[in-house]
């Protein structure tokens, strides 16, 4: 909702892009998340974006990478970078100098650690990543499908898109994407990363939680709850207005000040039903 409200503020488009390119995608979800959002009235511009369809176009860019000298092979598997604690923290560079053993491989860019990537987000202030605790990406998994990193990057160029607006939970991995936008010579878009909202203890939503899904018959209700939590404001008198009415308000008094800074806004504690 928040990219929806900042891309209307300005007069922009708002696209939407299914990232359906890792495998444990469930069939049909995105068919829900589409219905969902137009339930809320949250609509799009342009043609739907299918990540899953565009496979040449990270190819043509994993290649640029491999010409540019800038990756390298890693043989090394999840339980050894587990074992490692590297699941969680920067890739150790184990394979660097090549990979260690014959087999299936990942490809990793190699981040320089000497360097700083930094940017000023729109909502949460100055950021910078240092290479050294970003650790080496991988760009193609060990089972071919191409990471997230490359696939944002490359559909981002492609998009023209000039804001990314999107959850505090990427922000850290933003470096990454800065990295791989100088490899590929790509323009950088603006980032602002919105606050989060999460259970009153911090963690994320999540059904082992109780937390329930977003009901489309109470939509007028979410959205009008949502922008509470924003700290947008919103007049008692758009209280169970229609979707499109509530969505007009919102754009028209957007302010990002309300919650600069913040990358979690809790929710209160309710009773599990």
């Amino acid at each position: 909702m928040g990219s929806y409200l900042d891309a209307r503020h300005h007069g922009g488009l708002w696209r939407v892009r299914i990232e359906d390119i890792d495998p444990r995608c469930i069939p049909g979800s995105a068919d829900q998340i589409l219905r969902t959002l137009e339930a809320f009235g949250l609509a799009w511009d342009g043609p739907l974006e299918i990540q899953s369809r565009r496979t040449g176009h990270y190819e043509a860019a994993l290649e640029r990478l491999r010409a540019a000298g800038v990756t390298f092979e890693c043989t090394c598997s999840r339980s050894e970078l587990a074992a490692l604690g590297a699941l969680t923290s920067r890739y150790p560079g184990l394979c660097r100098a090549g990979p260690r053993r014959d087999g299936p491989s990942a490809t990793r860019l190699r981040i320089d650690a000497q360097r700083i990537f930094a940017f000023e987000d729109r909502f949460q202030g100055p950021f910078s990543a240092p290479g050294a605790s970003l650790g080496d990406v991988v760009v193609r998994r060990r089972d071919g499908v191409f990471a997230y990193q490359l696939a944002v990057v490359v559909d981002d160029a492609l998009q023209g898109i000039t804001d990314v607006v999107r959850g505090a939970d990427l922000l850290e991995s933003t470096g990454w994407q800065l990295a791989l936008q100088e490899a590929l010579v790509l323009p950088r878009p603006r980032y602002g990363h919105l606050p989060l909202l999460t259970e009153p203890g911090g963690a994320k939503l999540a059904k082992r939680h109780h937390a329930v899904p977003l009901d489309p018959q109470r939509a007028s209700a979410e959205l009008f709850e949502v922008l509470a939590l924003l700290g947008q404001s919103p007049p008692a008198a758009l209280t169970g207005a229609p979707p499109p009415e509530v969505l007009a308000w919102a754009s028209a008094h957007w302010r990002p000040e309300a919650f600069h800074g913040r990358r979690e806004i809790a929710l209160a504690p309710t009773t599990p039903p």
